[in-house]
């Protein structure tokens, strides 16, 4: 940390977010223009510049000189994340570090890596690993009028609500960009939603949907196994997912095209 910081730091800024004080330091004042879309939502300037975590980023505005290409470097904490010609590469790993380090360290929030969505009132939860198809089921189920919670979190405070985590949704097969609520015709979320509806699905292509109800302990255990980290306070974590699946009715089951799927869900919900 002492040789980054004797570095020369031009410009920074220390935000908080789910009780999370992050600082972010840059070797110029532009490079920060590319740090704000990249914040977590609902972020906030900190009330001090004490941080609990420091990212440092070295972007290089121009191409060196003569034949020297300069690299742009991101560290987190002491470790570099990246060292790559690439600044759409050193932006993504520095925004996943940043987001997974407030989901680890968020002191009265439960991260789970989940897709979220809003319907009369209440949250469907859809917990999944990056591969289940999540974001496609997400999608539709917005397309189809529900309000859009999250697509990387869903973020339980100890009520078992979930709060708004609206980072855009990336859909493979739709083009490389990212995708608001809005962009597909919905809407997002902007309050927290009690859980109405558990949902363990992933795709498999012919698939029928067939849900097959969890007991409460079925789903605290497969729910724990999204969770983002347990580390910090086991009771306050376990405490939160057990007696949101104590109350809460859950299903599972493999599932075919997500726009039908979606639909099946919605009516169930009325």
């Amino acid at each position: 940390m002492e040789k980054l910081d004797r570095l020369g730091w031009a410009a920074g800024l220390a935000v908080e977010a789910f009780g999370v004080r992050v600082g972010i330091r840059a070797n110029h004042a532009r490079a920060l223009e590319h740090v704000w879309p990249l914040l977590p939502p609902g972020w906030k300037p900190a009330r001090t510049p004490r941080v609990d975590y420091l990212y440092s980023l070295i972007l290089r505005d121009g191409q060196g000189e003569g034949r020297v290409r300069p690299y742009h470097l991101v560290y987190s904490g002491t470790t570099r994340l990246a060292r790559t010609f690439d600044l759409e590469e050193a932006l993504r790993l520095f925004e996943l570090d940043l987001h997974f380090y407030i989901a680890e360290a968020a002191p009265r929030h439960v991260f789970v890596h989940a897709g979220a969505v809003g319907w009369r009132g209440r949250a469907i939860l859809l917990p999944g690993p990056r591969g289940s198809g999540k974001s496609r089921l997400v999608a539709a189920l917005v397309r189809a009028g529900a309000s859009y919670l999250s697509d990387r979190f869903a973020v339980l405070d100890r009520h078992g609500r979930v709060h708004p985590y609206p980072v855009p949704l990336k859909l493979g097969g739709e083009g490389p960009g990212k995708w608001s609520a809005e962009a597909l015709g919905g809407k997002t979320a902007r309050r927290p939603l009690p859980v109405g509806l558990i949902v363990f699905t992933r795709y498999r292509a012919g698939a029928r949907w067939r849900p097959r109800e969890l007991s409460a302990g079925e789903a605290g255990v497969e729910l724990l196994r999204h969770v983002f980290s347990t580390a910090w306070a086991p009771e306050f974590v376990l405490g939160t997912l057990g007696a949101l699946v104590a109350r809460v009715r859950a299903v599972k089951s493999a599932r075919g095209e997500a726009e039908e799927v979606a639909q099946i869900l919605l009516e169930e919900e009325r």
